[in-house]
């Protein structure tokens, strides 16, 4: 008797297009146009299209799809960090604005090093993506390089710039710090410290710092006072590690104006804990209106910036552009607002 393992033989088809139309009892096309684009069937066709792919375990060609369409489908999202939860509400809203047409969103993250950021262009351009958002806009001479011959929408963001790769939804992060400081000035703060990580890709913070610095000059008469960490994360040690920091070269400080809202909140546990008074002894402004601050005791004065706005007129203005319509603004200026709460 034999007793060798036969092999099992392995299934060679596969479930096809034409399968999944019987299934559905709609034509091949409808099915092709129902995954291509939800929004081009009726919503009862889409959920039975939905319902045959299920049913049937039919799984797209895409590569095949791509070939003949030359469309991905596919939008490539390039941010500092995953764990920053305003840049995660900004791919969040962008998601939620592609999405519903069909689109899926590659996520990948620079760490705040533009020589990443590079990489990071050139690696999902060879995927070919039929859109690309960014934040930022300060950029190698490589990455501009390779966005401008990209030949697909690109959508700048978080930032502002008169000279944008292509479409841009931003602020100016300077005006909101110089907006802070005047806060800060009103109040009768004359004393006042910036506090951030200042990462060299960091360019938002370097222009916070700007933004400070210039209003410092205009308001008060004085040369601002810097105080930065360059080689530490963006977390709330770092912004203990500040505090001490501006503390010790700048006792007479009278207000802690910090990079973003992570290293306020950092400083402000800390405070309570030493039996600092604040806004007593000096204000504390942070920057980002994270969901924190308005629940640190006392609460946190910071700038509010509309992150799932961005997200979503940045999906907006993509899609457009990807569907071959033209857009008639090409640069949005999204605005910020002073958040003023007990801390200042």
């Amino acid at each position: 008797m034999d007793t060798t393992p036969r092999r099992t033989r392995r299934r060679t088809s596969s479930v096809t297009l034409d399968d999944v139309a019987r299934a559905a009892g709609v034509s091949p096309q409808t099915v092709s146009r129902a995954l291509r684009d939800p929004e081009a069937v009726a919503e009862e066709t889409y959920a039975r299209v939905e319902q045959a792919v299920a049913a049937t375990g039919y799984v797209p060609n895409l590569a095949a799809s791509n070939l003949a369409s030359n469309r991905s489908r596919a939008v490539a999202a390039i941010i500092p960090l995953i764990n920053a939860s305003v840049f995660a509400q900004t791919v969040h809203a962008f998601s939620e604005m592609l999405t519903p047409h069909g689109y899926q969103i590659f996520v990948g993250s620079t760490e705040y090093h533009p020589e990443q950021e590079e990489r990071l262009v050139r690696s999902f351009l060879g995927r070919r993506p039929d859109g690309l958002l960014v934040v930022g806009t300060e950029h190698t001479a490589g990455t501009r390089s390779l966005l401008a011959a990209a030949a697909v929408p690109v959508v700048e963001t978080w930032g502002w710039t008169e000279r944008p790769v292509d479409m841009l939804v931003g602020f100016s992060n300077a005006a909101a710090t110089a907006a802070l400081v005047r806060h800060l000035v009103e109040r009768g703060r004359r004393r006042l410290v910036f506090a951030g990580a200042l990462q060299p890709g960091d360019f938002r913070a370097a222009e916070r710092r700007d933004g400070f610095a210039a209003a410092v000059r205009e308001l008060l008469g004085t040369e601002p006072r810097v105080c930065a960490a360059e080689d530490r994360p963006v977390s709330m040690a770092t912004g203990v590690e500040l505090l001490d920091q501006a503390l010790t070269r700048h006792p007479d400080t009278d207000a802690l104006v910090f990079a973003s809202d992570v290293f306020a909140a950092g400083a402000l546990l800390a405070c309570t804990r030493r039996g600092i008074p604040v806004p007593e002894r000096f204000a504390i402004t942070g920057f980002g209106n994270f969901e924190i601050a308005s629940h640190l005791v006392p609460s946190l004065t910071t700038v509010a910036v509309p992150a799932e706005e961005i997200g979503t007129l940045a999906g907006s203005l993509l899609l457009e552009r990807m569907q071959r319509r033209p857009v008639a603004e090409l640069s949005r200026d999204v605005g910020f607002r002073i958040v003023q709460r007990e801390s200042s």
